[in-house]
């Protein structure tokens, strides 16, 4: 029996941009037994005009290293108009390019070589998220979350957030009051045993407190341990 959940997989596309012929073909093998769409772009600008060719592209696998367009400025151009959840695969593994794709928005960074099926299953857990049914609204102090639509709003103005900082503000405020470490954090929003620095939530939230302006403050950092969200009145 095929379940929902399954089915919304299959009708999802994934485009994988990488100038190895050969390591688009092992990613979208295994992306494809899983039923995705597969679109493959062999560098930065067929990456682009692909994306705003097809406009229904569910989540995009990403090289850094590549000719004409690399990994950063396809992701930095595409950000400027889209949060669609993007994978940074590199065969660097220092942690400033790390932090740099964070920066830029990227929701993932996987270095090579990595396990297709690791790959795949963070694809899934990412899809997963982004694709679930809910018709809830939140709202508190003054921030109302549409979890169905994947809007944030603080004090009636839309607030532009990537895909994670989206997860990581609805996580902070369904556990109100509770003070959740980086380890339970990393657990739930990345949904996922994270092998990296736990300093990549420090990241997020710092960015996600500079785009809440003063309802940024409601995050509060519990020193030694992680955070808590919590409503001033």
């Amino acid at each position: 029996m095929i379940s929902v959940q399954e089915v919304i997989m299959e009708q999802l596309k994934i485009l994988v941009v990488d100038d190895e012929a050969r390591m688009r073909k092992l990613v979208k093998d295994f992306l494809s037994v899983k039923g995705f769409s597969v679109l493959e772009a062999s560098n930065g600008e067929e990456a682009v005009d692909l994306f705003f060719e097809q406009k229904d592209i569910a989540l995009i696998i990403l090289d850094v290293m590549m000719p004409k367009m690399d990994g950063w400025e396809t992701c930095r151009t595409i950000r400027k108009y889209s949060q669609v959840p993007i994978i940074m695969l590199t065969a660097r593994s220092e942690e400033r390019d790390e932090l740099q794709g964070f920066n830029l928005g990227v929701d993932e960074y996987i270095s090579k070589p990595f396990s297709p099926k690791i790959l795949v299953a963070r694809v899934e857990a990412i899809l997963r998220r982004s694709n679930a049914v809910s018709s809830d609204l939140i709202e508190i102090g003054g921030i109302r979350i549409d979890k169905a639509a994947h809007q944030v709003t603080i004090d009636g103005q839309n607030i532009d957030l990537s895909y994670k900082e989206f997860e990581l503000l609805t996580y902070f405020v369904e556990n109100q009051g509770i003070a959740l470490s980086r380890e339970k954090i990393l657990n739930n929003v990345w949904n996922y045993d994270y092998f990296g620095d736990a300093r990549t939530i420090d990241t997020h939230v710092k960015k996600l407190r500079s785009k809440m302006g003063e309802k940024g403050d409601y995050i509060r950092t519990i020193w030694g341990m992680g955070y808590k969200f919590e409503v001033s009145e």
